[in-house]
């Protein structure tokens, strides 16, 4: 019997020397490449100056920012890792190179995310931000530990402020959390004033998720070659060319000439050709496939992906209305490869996966485009170091909140695990039914106006660009962009 205990104890540890290990090569990964981000946005001129104290302060913080960043990235990758998992398990139930693969692993990876994110936005981020901010106490001894110092003490008076507010706040609500909260601050406190932040998260994900999936349609066109009907792309080209070598000429011969031009705006319609005329060589240059066939494509898959959160959502809703337990809530074991995830198996698992990760790129790109977070927008090599710590807390509030925005919305039936399943909003009908329905109604506002005004653009244009050649013929195009050269020389 003694023997038997000893094994069981020996495998319990062997376990979890292995789960650390797994951890740890994970986030090691993600610390590495968060890094590589942060350091192609960084303003180099801020880490390389001539006061050594200001350079280590810049450091430490930008460490500090890296290990925000990671655990961000880590939370997005919560729910696909958990989904898939549970169907590798399925596909592979007896192999001997997944016993690794099992539930304590995940459980233990959404309890570490919980843990690191409550370290990060309470105490991490504000140390970073009063730390680069402090100079060190009047008439102590100027360092880098006197900063410190300051940043510490500022960053105690805050969480006591935070906390006094937090628990006045619970004690209007709930009088025995209010006194649990105070006497036991890890158990009640944080967990308490974390669901506070991701339910902020998950209103700012209601925001900028539906506007961020019509301006994807966008920023994807932007990216590639559009295909543009009835157009001669020659002969745009070369208006284009003559228009900008006609504005270069103006901007050399500015000072000189006796007609007194408004420089700046001359610059700007300058700049606007060139980036016009670059867009322009690279649509000529572009395969026939690449340009009547890819962007279509991007635009189809973009259309679908948005169709089907949106369908989702809407059964989702259904599905709230006619069962109690489609409410989101918390497991405490996920019991990994016991049945799938998805009513289609492995392929709804891996749409499950594909549209987490679009719903995240389309908050964030939401967040950025939405006039009050344009300013946070990171520039590479010219972004300040508040400006990073900014970003930094902002991608984690909206990352940390994703596993229950997903489930919320029904995009996966994985129940959250954790103290992600603790918040108190969720097992609210008329919380979740509410926003289910505004996400769904944003959507296809956003989807309806996004398209609408594309094809209409699109038609413009076309038949704008149409008669153009009824009026001006082919032989003619030569001399008419002689003649706007001539002028140009003549102004």
């Amino acid at each position: 019997m003694e023997t038997d205990d000893v094994s069981v104890r020996e495998q319990l540890f062997h376990n979890r020397v292995r789960e650390t290990i797994i951890c740890v090569l994970l986030f090691t990964c993600l610390y590495i490449v968060s890094y590589l981000i942060l350091t192609h946005f960084k303003k180099t001129a801020e880490f390389v100056t001539d006061d050594a104290e200001d350079a280590t302060v810049n450091k430490i913080v930008l460490w500090l920012c890296t290990f925000t960043l990671s655990v961000a990235v880590c939370a997005v990758l919560l729910l696909p890792i958990s989904i898939l998992s549970n169907e590798v398990l399925l596909t592979f139930p007896q192999s001997y190179y997944m016993q690794w693969l099992n539930g304590s692993l995940i459980h233990g990876l959404w309890n570490l995310v919980f843990l690191f994110s409550n370290l990060s936005l309470v105490f991490l981020m504000p140390f970073a931000y009063f730390f680069t901010e402090s100079e060190g106490f009047a008439g102590s001894k100027k360092g880098v530990m006197a900063r410190v110092y300051e940043a510490a003490v500022l960053l105690l008076l805050l969480a006591l402020l935070v906390l006094g507010i937090v628990w006045v706040a619970s004690a209007l609500l709930h009088d025995n959390l209010a006194r649990k909260s105070l006497y036991d601050l890890w158990e009640y406190y944080l967990p308490y004033l974390y669901s506070g932040i991701s339910l902020f998260g998950v209103l700012l994900l209601l925001l900028c998720t539906p506007f961020g999936l019509s301006r994807m349609f966008n920023v994807t066109g932007s990216l590639l070659v559009k295909p543009r009907l009835l157009e001669d792309v020659e002969d745009t080209l070369s208006c284009t060319t003559f228009e900008e070598e006609s504005l270069s000429r103006k901007l050399k011969c500015g000072s000189t000439c006796w007609v007194k031009l408004n420089m700046e705006a001359m610059k700007k319609e300058y700049l606007t050709v060139q980036s016009k005329r670059i867009a322009l060589e690279m649509r000529r240059k572009a395969s026939p496939w690449q340009r009547n066939l890819g962007y279509p494509l991007a635009m189809l898959m973009l259309l679908a992906l948005t169709v089907m959160c949106v369908l989702m959502v809407c059964f989702n809703v259904l599905e709230l209305l006619l069962d109690e337990t489609a409410l989101p809530r918390g497991m405490e074991d996920p019991h990994l490869g016991m049945a799938s995830f998805s009513m289609f198996g492995s392929l709804g698992a891996a749409v499950q996966v594909v549209l987490i990760l679009y719903l995240m790129v389309s908050s964030v790109v939401g967040f950025y485009s939405s006039p009050l977070f344009t300013g946070l927008l990171p520039r590479a090599q010219d972004t300040h170091l508040t400006e990073i710590i900014a970003n930094c807390v902002s991608l984690l509030i909206l990352s940390s909140a994703l596993p229950v925005f997903s489930r919320t919305l029904g995009i996966t039936r994985f129940d959250l695990l954790g103290d992600f399943g603790r918040y108190n909003w969720l097992g609210n009908f008329y919380i979740v039914f509410l926003y289910n329905m505004l996400f769904a109604g944003l959507t296809s506002a956003s989807l309806i106006k996004t398209v609408t005004w594309a094809v209409q653009r699109e038609l413009i244009r076309a038949f704008g660009l149409h008669r153009l050649p009824l009026t001006v013929s082919r032989s003619t195009v030569p001399f008419r962009l002689l003649l706007a050269s001539g002028l140009s020389k003549i102004q």
